[in-house]
């Protein structure tokens, strides 16, 4: 793979090449990426989203949408830091295209901040909610009419691959979804292979799934563009973009350290016990001074955060310019914050978390409250896409067709697309729409 290649500018429908010396400098590409981002509707939709806490009334607790932000900010800082020393590495990039240090903070930036885009409501547990609805629920009625690689799309349902839908999808006067440019779509796609194999190795692109097989020829052609090798010849499955290690890392560094603060803020993490751990991670940058100066837990731990992002971002922008070959190549495997020197720490930190924060009784509570309201919606929907395809519709379907959005469509021909089209549906809803739709469907509330 080569930067020429993977910096692409190119957009859904474009016919004449775009090249990187005749941007307008007051509104690059890759920043009009970011833009189309943020106005859309599916990105204001993450503010009533999970991050950690599902339906959190804390204001200093994460959302869906502060994550984004956040992961979004560190993208850009490391995509600069990666860029300044890779223009220095290969001066061609801007003495012959005119690409500038800024242009990978803001590729990694805007395929940071539509990270989650595609994450259903009430977090992860949402993800594995559909996809048991298709494996273990009534769903699984419909396996006899779709093919092996169509079901298991939907039987492990994927945040990643539901927002590169989101990101690309053509609808009547929206072709080609957001028109994203290519570089950005590629360092979105952090899986960049279809859903079967099922990880058929330990290489992190076969972790999970980026892609569904109704955005397949798409990602086909960004992947072409984009000069991504293959990896297999039976299947869908390409190297990554290179700056996709760097979303990830972004991702990586704001959930290890920023869910670990939430914990603390809401008193699930003794402080006392807590700030060890972040001292342990900055030792030796902390100015003694100034920290004891600090009267309140959340200013210590803000103080505490702000120096462990800092110095991650340091470490992830060293690992990937010393691995910046490999990662070429396609040989580096593996997540950049797995082979950091501060691995233990962070794994320390992420354990914490994981027994005294995704763990605790008010997480798992209303995560499964989220499953069984998940489950719900789709037995309705999911029916009603079903009886659309065989054009059997009860009166009751009817009304469920009647409340869809103008940008659902079913048709006869796909029992695949009609129940993918629901689930896009309602993964798009916040915590709260959702909450409401099933107490409307259960003859809650009119």
């Amino acid at each position: 793979m080569n930067w020429e290649q993977l910096l692409s500018l190119k957009r859904f429908g474009d016919t004449n090449k775009r090249l990187r010396k005749e941007q307008d400098e007051t509104r690059l590409g890759f920043e009009v990426d970011y833009d189309r981002i943020i106005f859309s509707s599916e990105f204001r939709g993450l503010q009533d989203k999970t991050q950690v806490v599902p339906l959190s009334k804390t204001d200093f607790v994460h959302t869906r949408l502060t994550h984004s932000l956040e992961v979004s900010v560190v993208g850009r800082s490391l995509g600069r830091k990666v860029g300044q020393l890779l223009l220095k590495k290969h001066p061609q990039l801007e003495n012959v295209h005119g690409y500038k240090m800024n242009d990978f903070g803001a590729i990694v930036a805007a395929a940071a901040l539509a990270h989650d885009i595609g994450n259903p409501p009430f977090g992860h547990s949402g993800e594995k909610a559909i996809g048991a609805y298709f494996k273990e629920g009534s769903g699984a009625d419909f396996k006899k009419h779709l093919t092996e690689k169509e079901y298991q799309d939907l039987c492990d349902f994927e945040g990643n691959a539901n927002g590169f839908k989101i990101l690309t999808e053509s609808r009547e006067g929206r072709e080609g979804g957001l028109r994203l440019s290519y570089a950005t779509l590629g360092a979105f796609t952090k899986y960049s292979k279809e859903s079967l194999p099922k990880k058929p190795t330990n290489h992190i692109v076969d972790k999970k799934y980026g892609f569904f097989q109704s955005e397949k020829l798409m990602f086909e052609t960004i992947a072409s563009e984009l000069g991504l090798a293959k990896r297999s010849d039976e299947y869908v499955s390409y190297q990554r973009h290179p700056l996709a290690f760097l979303v990830e890392a972004a991702d990586d560094i704001c959930y290890t350290i920023i869910d670990f603060e939430d914990g603390i803020n809401l008193g699930l993490i003794e402080e006392e016990y807590a700030l060890e751990y972040l001292i342990n991670l900055v030792r030796g940058s902390i100015k003694t001074e100034n920290y004891h100066a600090l009267k309140t837990t959340e200013d210590r731990v803000s103080y505490l955060r702000a120096l462990a992002i800092g110095r991650l971002i340091d470490e992830a922008a060293t690992l990937f310019m010393k691995h910046e070959e490999d990662i070429l190549a396609g040989k580096f495997e593996t997540a950049l914050l797995d082979v950091s020197q501060y691995k233990a720490q962070i794994k320390d930190i992420i354990n914490i978390s994981i027994k005294n924060v995704y763990r605790s009784k008010e997480v798992i509570n209303k995560e499964i409250a989220g499953y069984k309201i998940l489950n719900q919606l789709l037995e309705s929907f999911g029916e009603m896409a079903h009886h659309y395809f065989e054009d059997k519709m009860s009166n009751y379907d009817e009304l469920l067709y009647s409340i869809l959005p103008e940008t659902v469509k079913l048709n006869n021909e796909s029992l695949y697309n009609n129940l993918l089209a629901v689930c896009l549906y309602i993964s798009k809803l916040s915590d709260t729409n959702a909450m409401l739709l099933h107490k409307k469907l259960q003859g809650q509330i009119l």
